[in-house]
């Protein structure tokens, strides 16, 4: 059985789906036979009207002889998915080498993007694709060439990623692909799918890594500039716009109110009733529309909404759940943590470190008069007595914090002594707002 594990930013399955005569040798004892193509081998399958930066990142990381630098060499076949010439989005002309019929030799094919999420692939690209991999190689793609992909059938019951934007089409016209639009990258073993952009370079990062270990990627990264290995997922990157499909849809509505109402606690029981559904029917018809649980989405812009809040304002932790509708604030960390891989106060931390700018100007400091001891015999409280005393030139100052009756010997505490003792300690960090404690 395969076994799956998730990393930061990454999913990762240990080897594909296993054949009938794969896995029937497995329990006989016996070995299967060894791929006949090499994975050092890649071909990269390139469309007209692709994207320039998307095409040129395997060409880049597997086309370069960088043996100098301790990274592996890759032999790189650049083939044309469809007749040329081959039009780049930026008008640039490019003429590939070799065409559909050297998929057959290549252990890995990298299918970088594809120009239309609404228009089909050429169906003898699929069809190359489908041999490809019935062949035993490893296909790779790198944003919207999910949509190649997935019209070629290869992504059938797969867990698979691409660029957020995207992720609720292809969620709704492919249904049985289980989209996850939080992850840089997903491995699944023979099929292995990025997210939009950079989100290339980690996969084939991690391409490299597989074939030739941690050292030749952490060079390979070095050449490259960039991280060996980034910490979260595309959570930080999401945004709360919908996807076109559901402007005209009925269910709009009930999402743009969920949308408005953020800082209320409500559920999905909440906005299958406003929407006049079950639950059941709501759950299947939000799916279908917007390629998420309605939960899940809940959860991501309650985050989202944490995260700009700790952006852009003072709030401490706990006033900023209280404004995102999470019942508490360790609900709301847990989730952040889950989903941005940090905790609330690291992430803004870390944030107005990049943007110092975006700190917002400290308050005053609020400096005590000095206390003096409270003279025997005095009655009352000694806040009110100072209050008297300094009007009248008495000798008690009118600094001194009032006590409460919830205070005074015999009566309760509020809160226990380590309870209100942390919330003082909350009230000072630098940055947040004071908090009226006791």
């Amino acid at each position: 059985m395969s076994q799956d594990s998730t990393g930061a930013g990454a999913t990762i399955r240990s080897g594909g789906p296993r054949t009938p005569e794969v896995a029937g040798a497995a329990v006989r004892g016996e070995l299967p036979r060894p791929p006949r193509r090499r994975r050092e081998v890649v071909a990269v399958l390139l469309f007209s009207g692709g994207p320039v930066f998307e095409n040129s990142i395997p060409l880049s990381v597997f086309g370069v002889d960088r043996q100098d630098a301790g990274t592996p060499r890759y032999r790189l076949l650049v083939c044309a998915g469809e007749d040329g010439p081959l039009r780049t989005t930026g008008g640039l002309e490019l003429s590939a080498p070799y065409g559909l019929e050297a998929l057959a030799r290549a252990g890995t094919v990298v299918v970088p993007a594809w120009r239309s999420i609404t228009q089909p692939p050429p169906a003898a690209a699929l069809e190359a694709l489908r041999r490809a991999h019935e062949d035993g190689a490893r296909i790779v793609r790198l944003c919207t060439g999910a949509f190649a992909l997935a019209a070629a059938g290869l992504l059938d019951g797969r867990p698979a990623t691409t660029h957020w934007m995207y992720a609720p089409t292809l969620a709704k016209r492919y249904p049985s692909v289980h989209m996850d639009p939080r992850e840089l990258f997903v491995d699944d073993g023979d099929i292995l799918t990025s997210a939009s952009t950079a989100a290339g370079i980690d996969l084939c990062l991690h391409l490299v890594r597989q074939d030739h270990g941690a050292e030749a990627a952490a060079a390979l990264s070095r050449r490259l500039v960039v991280p060996a290995r980034r910490g979260s997922g595309q959570e930080r990157y999401l945004d709360r716009s919908l996807p076109e499909e559901i402007g005209g849809d009925p269910l709009a509505e009930v999402v743009a109110w969920a949308l408005e109402n953020l800082h209320e606690q409500f559920d999905v029981e909440t906005l299958a009733a406003r929407a006049y559904m079950s639950r059941r029917t709501f759950d299947r018809r939000f799916r279908s529309l917007t390629g998420s649980a309605p939960l899940q989405w809940l959860i991501t812009q309650r985050v989202l909404q944490a995260q700009r809040l700790l952006e852009t304002s003072d709030f401490s932790v706990d006033e900023v759940a209280g404004r995102c509708g999470f019942r508490s604030p360790v609900a709301l960390r847990g989730h952040f943590r889950r989903q941005l891989g940090s905790s609330p106060a690291a992430y803004r931390a870390a944030y107005r470190a990049r943007n110092p700018q975006a700190v917002p100007p400290p308050e005053p400091p609020t400096v005590p008069a000095p206390r003096r001891p409270q003279p025997p015999g005095a009655t009352g409280p000694a806040g009110v007595a100072g209050v008297a005393g300094a009007g009248a030139g008495g000798g008690v100052d009118g600094g001194e914090k009032p006590q409460s009756d919830a205070y005074a010997p015999g009566h309760p505490e509020p809160h226990p002594p380590r309870l209100r003792g942390a919330l003082v300690r909350r009230a000072t960090v630098p940055g947040q707002r004071d908090r009226h404690v006791g």
